[in-house]
């Protein structure tokens, strides 16, 4: 199939890549220039793990293909992606849907064809009903049938997600439309789940979905910050909860808070629709309240364990191990809170480093490699679960720092190795 995908961040090159994978003719369209010139280039413009083998190998197969023209990724498409950006609006945190409606425009006077339309952006109810009717004012004749086909990639594993679905979610109002997505889907059949509901079934699918994760974040947070005062052990405490198969263990690890391009945007997006229908989510209202208040929280422990003379090596830019997303982190949102008391900060980050200096500018000083930022430092602060880290040599560690201190935000290290090698070592949640 000839497959249109209109975007090329996080959602829609490693999708693109995947498709291609599958077997189909993919053309994959953006506004940037820079962009689309760097991966004609053969150059990524985004880290995701294992997705550039994928991304050389069907490029140089010749099937996944880069352009600006809109026109000649559209025309003759059996199914165009729209994967554009939807941020939270700055004043009301509602979605932005500009970029998802100037797509529609645009795209609707290339149609020929059959051709289904897949909103694969996170979007808020009734948004499909919008695409609808932008495409059929600007293009009355088009065979067209929108969709909602919400990604479920989490960022560091998308191209494993990818190739193994929990469930694949296709919000169709025709059955048309549904026949040429299971067409589309078919070599996961009967290795996940297909869920066939209305487009707005399917619009809301994905926001409760994020929603809920996020509070189920917010929720081992809030028992971590109990454990600490009762003398209870998170670990000890989310292992037990994640045995019981209606909990489940995902998403029970302790830490700094959520972050990242997704929930914390969706949860915003999601109570503001339940303002717009009259229903307050008061659950999902509580818990971005509360993990807004903990990233200041977290930044205010560390700067009370040091004086303002010290030096403080952070490790962990990214807002989750596997990624060089910076979009929302809580990392660099209490690196930032820190920087308002200490002019001595050294970060490092295995691939976010580059991303971090746009936000986070001359404030902070930047390290080549873990050690590094390490050196003469009072106090190390870990705020991403990269694998590296986890694995760090905590002797040489300890040879590079002034005072041995760690405040280990993300609970990776061993802290029985950590305290034998005389380390004063904190995490979260004992």
């Amino acid at each position: 199939m000839k497959i249109a995908i209109i975007g090329t961040g996080y959602v829609g090159l490693p999708t693109g890549a995947g498709l291609a994978e599958l077997g189909n003719e993919v053309v994959c369209v953006d506004k940037i220039s820079e962009k689309i010139e760097r991966l004609n280039n053969g150059e990524l413009t985004l880290y995701e793990d294992g997705l550039e083998e994928l991304f050389r190998k069907n490029v140089r197969e010749g099937r996944l293909r880069f352009t600006l023209d809109m026109g000649s990724a559209v025309r003759g498409a059996d199914v165009v992606m729209i994967a554009v950006g939807t941020p939270p609006h700055p004043q009301t945190k509602e979605a932005d849907l500009q970029y998802i409606y100037a797509a529609a425009e645009e795209l609707a006077g290339y149609l020929d064809g059959y051709t289904v339309v897949a909103t694969k952006s996170t979007v808020p109810v009734g948004t499909g009903d919008e695409v609808e009717a932008i495409i059929k004012k600007r293009n009355p004749a088009a065979d067209v049938d929108v969709i909602s086909l919400p990604e479920f990639l989490r960022e560091g594993f998308a191209i494993h997600d990818f190739f193994n679905p929990d469930r694949i979610v296709i919000g169709a109002n025709s059955e048309k439309a549904k026949g040429v997505m299971l067409k589309l889907y078919a070599p996961f059949e009967g290795k996940t789940h297909f869920l066939a509901v209305n487009r707005k079934s399917s619009e809301t699918i994905k926001y409760a979905s994020n929603a809920f994760l996020a509070m189920k974040i917010h929720y081992i947070n809030e028992m971590a910050d109990f454990c600490e005062k009762s003398g209870a052990d998170i670990n000890e405490v989310a292992q037990g909860l994640g045995l019981d198969s209606r909990i489940g263990r995902k998403f029970l690890c302790p830490g700094p808070g959520y972050g990242g391009s997704c929930f914390p945007k969706d949860t915003n997006a999601m109570a503001q629709m339940g303002i717009k229908y009259g229903t307050h989510l008061k659950l999902i209202e509580t818990t971005i309240a509360e993990n807004d208040a903990r990233k200041k929280k977290m930044a205010q422990r560390v700067v009370n364990a040091v004086d303002k003379t010290a030096k403080i090596a952070v490790w962990g830019l990214a807002f989750k191990g596997g990624t060089d997303d910076v979009r929302e982190s809580p990392a660099l949102q209490i690196v930032e809170e820190m920087a308002n008391y200490s002019s001595n900060i050294t970060v490092y980050d295995p691939k976010a480093v580059d991303n971090a200096k746009k936000i986070l500018g001359s404030s902070v000083s930047y390290a080549n490699d873990a050690y590094q930022a390490a050196e003469n430092a009072d106090i190390l602060v870990i705020l991403t679960e990269w694998d590296d880290f986890k694995k760090a040599d905590l002797a040489k560690l300890k040879s590079k720092m002034r005072l041995h201190q760690i405040m280990d935000l993300r609970n990776i290290l061993n802290e029985a190795e950590a305290k034998a090698l005389g380390f004063a070592y904190s995490c979260v949640g004992k």
